[in-house]
């Protein structure tokens, strides 16, 4: 199966927006799989590209959903777009434990906490020229 071309491509605009520069790299050698079809074209060409939301506003969303699942490495790839985009301050990034405590439990809050530092570190290299954030 092979996909829209054009849609494939504004989804993949989409991923670099949301995720920084370096993403849509790692997804094209899959670009005829239908599991990243479906994750680029639609969950980015159609979902996080409807402006009806900020894609900060869905990073958010994200970051409840995924903490509440435990999600570890899409917590760090949604912090480290929101760190790249600069859409989180660093006051507003260490409410995120603290707020979801109450919401996600100490365990899964605890991950996100992690995740967060992890996040920052993986972007401060990447400013410092020492990785790419996609790394």
């Amino acid at each position: 199966m092979t996909t829209n071309g054009q849609a494939w491509n504004q989804g993949l605009e989409i991923v670099d927006a949301v995720y920084g520069a370096g993403f849509p790299t790692m997804m094209e050698p899959y670009k005829d799989h239908r599991f990243n079809q479906e994750i680029v074209t639609n969950r980015f060409g159609n979902l996080w590209v409807d402006p009806a939301l900020s894609i900060r506003a869905k990073r958010l969303m994200v970051l409840g959903l995924t903490t509440m699942l435990g999600w570890a490495d899409l917590i760090v790839t949604q912090v480290t777009g929101a760190l790249l985009n600069n859409e989180l301050t660093d006051e507003q990034l260490e409410l995120n434990p603290h707020f979801l405590l109450f919401y996600a439990g100490a365990g899964n809050t605890t991950a996100l906490f992690r995740e967060i530092e992890a996040a920052r570190a993986k972007v401060n290299a990447a400013r410092a020229g020492q990785t790419r954030p996609g790394d």
